[in-house]
């Protein structure tokens, strides 16, 4: 990796689904190997599990010896655990070390709060399908990081779906489309499933036909790059079937219910951020 900062020790600290997800995407993207990256956890049991898993050093807790071996400390906790866990860590930060919190609604200034020592932050807001490798994740820097910090941290992310840099005051819409995004279409596929069972299509025929149906239409817009109307508008036929559906959504407002969605989940992230900030002091 000429001309960039070689990060080789990695701690995953929280290595819930999340975090694990990530753990494969960081063995898969070369950055670290079995032997250079280590994870706590909350119980024995989920640490045995893991360590068979990707043959890596996984202790039930141990936090402060994780980031003290570590280059590249990756926060996989909750936003409400966070501070406990950066006040246990804290101490034994240095300099040479870069922070990654996956912590929804933590701002980058309230870790640099609580670590008191100026270390390269990224903001990171995956989605779960980080675990099947088709994840979208967002990411936000501080201005220590350099591009050599970030193009280590994307390529973290690349392994595991699809990773943008944005603005950090941009992460609450972000949190809203995709962060929470996965659950509208979890909604979306189980109302077509729905439809297929009182039309008589069995339950088994429906749901395959439903899921592969949404990955194809997603599959469909990024290979293609077209925008989602030019493609629907591909569907459509005179006087056909696919009109007559289309006029049923717009009369029941499903574009407009969607945009509300992430305006609403928007606003709400903005309120969890806010008060997170208010316990802090």
């Amino acid at each position: 990796m000429t001309g960039m900062v070689e990060l080789k020790r990695i701690a995953v600290l929280g290595a819930g689904n999340m975090g694990a997800a990530l753990i494969g995407g960081i063995l898969k993207s070369g950055l670290s190997d079995d032997g250079h990256l280590r994870a706590t956890v909350r119980t024995e049991e989920r640490a045995e599990q893991l360590a068979r898993k990707f043959s890596i050093h996984v202790t039930a807790g141990g936090n402060r010896e994780a980031a003290q071996f570590a280059d590249m400390i990756v926060l996989a906790v909750k936003p409400y655990t966070l501070p406990r866990v950066l006040e246990e860590i804290r101490d034994s930060l240095r300099e040479d070390q870069m922070i990654v919190s996956l912590a929804a609604a933590v701002p980058i200034h309230m870790i640099e709060h609580l670590i008191r020592k100026r270390l390269p932050v990224v903001r990171a807001m995956p989605n779960i399908p980080v675990v099947v490798e088709e994840g979208a994740t967002a990411l936000a820097c501080n201005s220590v990081c350099t591009p050599e910090h970030r193009a280590l941290v994307e390529r973290i992310f690349l392994a595991v779906g699809v990773a943008v840099f944005v603005e950090e005051d941009l992460m609450h819409a972000v949190t809203a489309l995709s962060g929470s995004g996965p659950a509208y279409i979890y909604m979306v596929i189980e109302a077509l499933i729905a439809g297929g069972l009182k039309m008589g299509l069995s339950r088994e025929i429906s749901t395959r036909l439903a899921e592969q149906t949404v990955l194809g239409a997603a599959k469909l817009v990024r290979e293609t790059m077209l925008h989602p109307a030019i493609l629907k508008d591909q569907v459509i036929t005179p006087g056909g079937v696919t009109i007559s559906a289309i006029h049923e959504l717009e009369r029941c407002g499903l574009r407009a219910m969607l945009i509300s969605a992430v305006e609403t989940a928007t606003t709400h992230s903005r309120k969890l951020a806010q008060k997170l900030e208010t316990l802090q002091g």
